[in-house]
Parts: structure tokens; sequence; C-alpha cells
């Protein structure tokens, strides 16, 4: 973003606020109008109210988009996954490394929400800071302020953050005509998932895993070409959903025999592989899909997957 558009994004933000800070103070002048603040709290009261004198009704709205944005996650790896597998297998033999490129993007877009709600955040305070006052704490006017305002958030500068992360993993590899931008619906609508998650209490976010570790059942169910009595895990196919230190959702793991010894091989042979070829940040934008596309493998997805009506709570 050059510094024109944050110009603009900060005075959209501005604006924003102030406009927030007006129905407020409008909602404020109407009950010191009222002649009873008893009958003034009998009415329907705004939603900053409710949240201030109905501690039990702010947690059933956060239990409510809980659950939309769990189920949310839970469709985008049965679906948008699975999209984003079928389109990189057209180029890339290799399942294992289509599998890997997925979970990369996956673990990317959290870090690219996480920073950009944490930013969005200090600018919200700082701008509510300035006319701040009532019985309302400061922390809880900026959280309401961002969940009514989610729309706000700048998810394609996030996707395009991603996208150059992806480019300089040494840790994934591919012919020079893909291009990453070609599965950014799915990195698109993890990164909203997970900007939504932060606004919850407790926060939700995705478990770190690294090649070669224990497996956990707690963690993660075993792939189906998985060497299921193998105790470490190859690579990862999903991140695993925690709040806090429990698991919401299990993520998806390759187990198999020596694959800590296959991790270090295989991680040598692409560091050598992608010093001799050339930068991908240098391609353009697009992608041309000149290459006869491969024949494809079955979806790993796994059966019995649970599935409930989806929540449309995006933007």
């Amino acid at each position: 973003m050059n510094e024109y558009e944050q110009k603009l994004q900060t005075l959209k933000d501005e604006i924003a606020v102030l406009g927030a800070q007006k129905s407020v103070l409008q909602r404020k002048l109407a009950r010191s109008r009222s002649p009873s603040p008893i009958s003034a709290r009998s009415r329907s009261p705004s939603p900053l109210s409710k949240r201030s004198f109905s501690p039990g009704r702010a947690r059933l709205t956060n239990a409510s988009r809980h659950a939309c944005l769990v189920e949310r996650f839970s469709d985008i790896y049965s679906q948008e996954r699975l999209n984003a597998q079928t389109l990189l297998r057209s180029y890339i033999d290799d399942l294992e490394m289509v599998q890997r490129i997925i979970y990369i993007a996956a673990v990317e877009s959290f870090q690219a929400a996480k920073r950009a709600f944490r930013q969005f955040k200090i600018r919200v305070r700082k701008t509510l800071s300035l006319s701040h006052s009532g019985c309302e704490s400061l922390e809880d006017m900026v959280m309401d302020y961002i969940i009514r305002q989610e729309d706000l958030y700048d998810v394609q500068s996030s996707v395009s953050e991603v996208i150059r992360a992806m480019n300089i993993n040494p840790k994934i590899s591919f012919p020079p005509e893909v291009d990453f931008i070609m599965i950014s619906g799915l990195i698109r609508e993890l990164c909203r998932v997970a900007f939504s998650m932060q606004t919850l209490d407790p926060p939700l976010d995705i478990s770190f895993g690294t090649d070669g570790e224990l497996f956990s059942e707690y963690k993660y169910r075993h792939s189906y070409d998985s060497e299921f009595t193998a105790p470490l895990v190859a690579y990862h196919v999903w991140p695993a959903l925690m709040e806090e230190d429990s698991v919401i959702v299990k993520g998806e793991a390759v187990t198999r025999r020596g694959a800590l010894w296959s991790h270090r091989s295989r991680s040598r042979s692409r560091s050598r592989s992608r010093s001799r070829s050339p930068s991908p940040l240098s391609r353009s934008g697009g992608y041309s899909r000149h290459v006869p596309a491969r024949s494809r493998s079955p979806s790993p997805l796994r059966n019995g997957s649970p599935r409930v009506s989806r929540c449309f709570y995006l933007q």
C-alpha cells in the first residue's frame, strides 16, 4: 500500500469512527432526556449498552460468531482447499509438493491477517482515544467498532503479502509457469476468516507444526496415504484450529517412516534447485496455462467430514 492509499484508508477509518461516535452521542443524549433512567434502560438498548449491561448476551453473540467461523474454517478445508489442490495438480505432478504449498498458504494467511488486525486495532484505538469518555472501556469500544466494521479490512493487501512470502519460501518448489495468484481465492478466504477470528474472546489461531515432529492424535488426523504406524510427521496437509491450548478442529498430517531424514534430504535438494532457477518474484502478476493438464489424483478428503449449514457472516 503506497502513501496515498494509506492516507485514504486512514481518512476512511476516521470518518467511520466519527460516524460511530455520533451514534453513541445521540443515544446518550436520548437517554439523558428520558424522565426515568430505569424506563430508559427497559427500552431497546444500543449495541454498546447491551454489552455493558448484559454480559450474558455478549457471550451469546461471541458464541454465535465463534460457531460460524469454525464452520467456515471447515468449509474452506473441504471446498476451497480441494479446488486449489485440483488446480495446482494441473501443473505439479508431486502431490506432496501441492499439499505443502496449500499448507504454507494457510499458515502465511493467518500470519498476514493477524498482523493486519493488530495494525487496524492500533489505528482504531488511537482515533477513539481522542474522544473517549463514559463508563464503556476503551478496549470494549475498539473491539465493538472492529466487529461492526470488518469490511474495512484490506484483505487484498494481505493476499499480496502472502504470495510474496510463498515465493521466497525455501520449503516449496514449483515450475516457472506456476504463479500463486492462481490460488488467491483460497488465500483470500483464509485471511478473512483469520482476521475475524481475532475479534473473538479468546481469539482462535492455528497450531504451529514442523516437519519431523512427533505425530499428535490430539491435533491431527492421518492423511489417507500415511504410514499409520510411523511416529513422525513427514509433512502437514492442514493446520489444526486452536483456542488457546485446546484443539477446536483437528488438522491433517502425513506420517512416514524416516520422515526426519527424508525432510532434510528434500530441503537440501530444493535449496540447490531454487538457487539455480530465476526468482519467481520477477514473474508477472498473471499466469498462463499452456502446460497440458495432467491426470488428477483422487481427493484426500476424509469420509464422514461433518457438514452443517453455512453461516454467511462475511461481507
